[in-house]
C-alpha cells in the first residue's frame, strides 16, 4: 500500500489529537491515584461503557471474528457470543455492589471481605500474577495482531538506514513506537485520557469499519449478489448448515452438542476471562468503580453489553463474508480482512490513512488500557500496599507513571518470544476454568473466605494444566474443550468447597463491616445480617435474575433483528426489534420502579472505610 501526502497528514492528525488529550488531563489526573486510576469516580455512563467496548475493540478482534466466520459461518461467534450471559449478570448483580465497595482495584476488594494474612496474601499474589505476567501476555498477543496487519499492508517492511531489514522486526518496531505513544499518553493522563482517547478512538474505528463493511459488499456485487455467492459457497461444501445461519449448527464437527451445551450452561459462569470475568473483574470492574455513583455504573456496564454484542459486529461480519467470496483460496482467512483494505478494487486508496488511523486507534485502545489497568495493580495493590505505606500523592502517582512504563518494555520483550495467540489463549483458560463460581459467590454468602479463592485459583491452574498437557485434551478442540471445562469446573469448585468448610470463617467485624458497606442481597448473610439490623434488607435477587433474562432477550433480538433487515429478511427482523424493545422496557420498567438511589443516600451517609 502507498501512502500520500494527505494519507501521512491524517495519520500525523489522529496522534496529535491523542497527544493533546493526554496533555490537556495531565494536570487533573496527577493529583491523586484516585484520580489517576478511576479519575476521581466521577465518570458519566456513556464515557466508562464506550470505553470497555473500545477496550475490547482491538486490533486482533476483526480478524478473528473474519476467522471463525470463514470457518464456521456467522454463527462460528457464538464462540464470544455466549458471554453476554457473563456480561449481563455483571450487569445486574453485581454493577452496583462495585460501585459500593469504593476500592481502587479489584484486587483490592479482597481485603474488604476478608481479613489477616491470607487476605494480604490474596492481594499481593493477584496484584503481581495479574498486573505482570497475565498482562503483558495478553498485551503481547495483541502486539502480534498489529505486527501482522501491518506486515499484509506493508509487505517487504524494512528500515535498511537502522539496520532492519527483517520485515517483522520492523514491524515489530513500528509496534513498540506507537505503544510508547500509547504508555505517554497513559503516563500523563491517567484514567481520564484513556476514557476521553477510547472515545475518539471509538467512533473513529467504528466509522470506518462501516465504511470498509460497505466497500466490500459493493465490491462483491451488492447484498443479493452477495448472498447467491455465499450459497454457491453451502453448496460446493455440502453437508448441513449454511454460512448465513445466525444459529450453529448443533451435532457439527466445530459444535458437538457437548460443547454447546457447555458454552450455554457452564462456561459463562465458570471461567474466568479478561473482559468477561464472572462477577465483573479487570478493566470492567475498573470502569464501574470510576463511575459517578450505582447508576452510572450499572447503565455503563448495560451500554458497553448492547455496543458490544448487538451493534458492532455486523461491520466485522459483513467483510468478513466479502472476503470469503472475494478471496477463496485465501490461505490464511483471518488475513481476509486486511486484503479488503489493501486491495485497491475494493477500497478506495484515498481513504488509506484514515484506515491506518482507526487500526492504531484499535490497537491503542486495547493497549493504554492494559497498561493503567495493570499499573494499578502493581502500584495500589502491591507497592503502595507492601513496601511503600504512608508516602504522599505525588509519589505513588509518578511511581503510577513509572510502572506504566515498566510494562510497556516488558511487554515488548513478551512480544518478541511470542509465536502463538492461540498458546496464550489456552494458558489462560488453563488459569480461568473454574474460578467463576467462588468470585460470584464470595459477595452472596458470608462463608467463603479467602482460602476460598487460593483454593480455587490454585485447584483449576492444576487441574486444567493437568488435562491438557497431562491427558492431552487440546482446548482448541470442541470436545476437549467441554470436558476440560466440565471436569476442571468440578474438580475445583469440590475442592473450594471442602477448603471453605475445613478453615474458619472471615471474622465478625471484617464481615460486618463488608455487609454495611456493599450491602449484599441478606439471602445467604444471615448469620451477619441479623448482627445489622440498622441496615434495610432489599431482597432484590429475583428482581435481578428478571432483569437479567430480559436484558438477554433484549440484546441477543437486537443482534439477530439487525441481522435479518442486513439480509433482507425485513419483516422478522422488524418483529425481533420490537420483541427487543418491549424486553427493553421492562428492563428499564423495572430499574426505575425500584429506584436509582445510590448506597451512600440510603443509609444516611457515606460508609466508613
Amino acid at each position: 500500500m502507498q501512502l500520500t501526502v494527505w494519507d501521512w497528514a491524517v495519520i500525523t492528525a489522529y496522534f496529535l489529537i491523542n497527544l493533546g488529550i493526554g496533555l490537556w488531563y495531565k494536570k487533573r489526573a496527577t493529583g491523586s491515584t484516585e484520580e489517576f486510576f478511576v479519575s476521581g469516580r466521577n465518570v458519566s455512563w456513556w464515557l466508562a461503557g464506550t470505553s470497555m467496548v473500545a477496550t475490547t475493540f482491538a486490533a486482533d478482534t476483526p480478524l478473528a471474528v473474519t476467522g471463525l466466520v470463514a470457518a464456521y459461518g456467522i454463527a462460528g461467534n457464538w464462540l464470544w457470543w455466549n458471554l453476554l450471559l457473563s456480561n449481563l449478570l455483571t450487569v445486574f448483580f453485581f454493577a452496583r455492589l462495585w460501585r459500593r465497595a469504593g476500592v481502587v482495584t479489584d484486587v483490592e476488594f479482597a481485603e474488604i471481605r476478608y481479613s489477616g494474612k491470607p487476605a494480604a496474601f490474596l492481594r499481593g499474589f493477584r496484584a503481581l500474577y495479574l498486573g505482570l505476567p497475565i498482562n503483558c501476555i495478553i498485551l503481547g498477543w495483541v502486539n502480534l495482531a498489529m505486527v501482522k496487519i501491518l506486515l499484509i499492508i506493508f509487505p517487504g517492511l524494512q528500515f535498511p538506514w537502522l539496520g532492519i531489514t527483517d520485515p517483522k522486526l520492523a514491524a515489530l518496531a513500528i509496534v513498540f513506537m506507537i505503544m510508547l505513544f500509547t504508555a505517554l499518553v497513559s503516563t500523563l493522563a491517567g484514567l481520564w485520557g484513556v476514557l476521553v482517547t477510547d472515545l475518539f478512538q471509538f467512533v473513529l474505528k467504528m466509522g470506518m469499519v462501516i465504511i470498509l463493511a460497505y466497500f466490500s459488499v459493493k465490491a462483491v456485487g451488492g447484498m443479493g449478489a452477495l448472498r447467491e455467492k455465499l450459497q454457491a459457497i453451502d453448496a460446493a461444501k455440502g453437508g448441513h448448515g449454511s454460512v448465513l445461519s445466525f444459529t450453529p449448527d448443533i451435532g457439527s464437527a466445530w459444535m458437538p452438542m457437548i460443547t454447546f451445551c457447555v458454552y450455554l450452561g457452564i462456561n459463562w459462569w465458570a471461567t474466568w476471562y479478561p473482559g468477561s470475568e464472572p462477577g465483573g473483574g479487570g478493566f470492567v470492574a475498573q470502569r464501574m468503580l470510576c463511575a459517578k455513583d450505582e447508576k452510572h455504573s450499572l447503565l455503563a456496564t448495560l451500554w458497553f453489553s448492547i455496543a458490544h454484542y448487538a451493534l458492532r459486529p455486523w461491520p466485522w461480519i459483513l467483510t468478513a463474508l466479502a472476503s470469503m467470496v472475494l478471496y477463496p483460496t485465501l490461505e490464511d482467512k483471518e488475513s481476509g480482512f486486511v486484503m479488503t483494505i489493501v486491495d485497491s478494487s475494493v477500497f478506495p486508496p484515498a481513504l488509506a490513512g484514515l484506515m491506518i488511523a482507526a487500526f492504531a486507534a484499535a490497537y491503542m485502545s486495547t493497549v493504554a488500557t492494559q497498561l493503567n489497568w495493570g499499573a494499578s495493580y502493581l502500584i495500589n495493590d502491591f507497592y503502595r500496599r507492601f513496601l511503600a505505606k504512608g508516602r504522599d500523592e505525588p509519589h505513588y502517582v509518578r511511581a503510577s507513571q513509572i510502572a506504566t512504563l515498566g510494562l510497556m518494555v516488558l511487554s515488548s520483550v513478551v512480544t518478541y518470544y511470542q509465536t502463538s495467540i492461540s498458546e496464550a489463549w489456552k494458558f489462560l483458560m488453563a488459569i480461568g476454568a473454574g474460578t467463576g463460581s467462588v468470585y460470584i459467590l464470595r459477595w452472596f454468602w458470608w462463608r467463603i473466605n479467602a482460602w476460598s479463592e487460593v483454593s480455587a485459583m490454585a485447584a483449576s491452574f492444576v487441574i486444567s494444566l493437568a488435562l491438557q498437557y497431562g491427558f492431552h485434551l487440546n482446548s482448541e478442540n470442541p470436545v476437549h474443550f467441554a470436558w476440560t471445562v466440565m471436569i476442571t469446573v468440578a474438580g475445583s469448585s469440590g475442592i473450594w468447597l471442602l477448603v471453605t468448610w475445613l478453615t474458619p470463617p472471615e471474622d465478625e467485624q471484617t464481615l460486618l463491616a463488608f455487609y454495611r458497606r456493599v450491602r449484599p442481597n441478606p439471602a445467604l448473610w444471615g448469620p451477619v445480617a441479623g448482627k445489622a439490623a440498622d441496615i434495610p434488607m432489599r431482597h432484590d435477587g429475583w428482581n435481578n435474575l428478571l432483569d437479567w433474562f430480559a436484558g438477554c432477550v433484549m440484546i441477543y433480538l437486537a443482534l439477530f433483528g439487525t441481522g435479518k433487515i442486513i439480509f433482507g429478511r425485513i419483516q422478522t427482523g422488524v418483529l425481533f426489534l420490537m420483541t427487543a424493545a418491549v424486553a427493553g422496557w421492562v428492563v428499564y420498567w423495572d430499574l426505575n420502579r425500584r429506584g436509582w438511589k445510590v448506597f451512600e443516600e440510603e443509609t444516611g451517609g457515606p460508609v466508613e472505610r
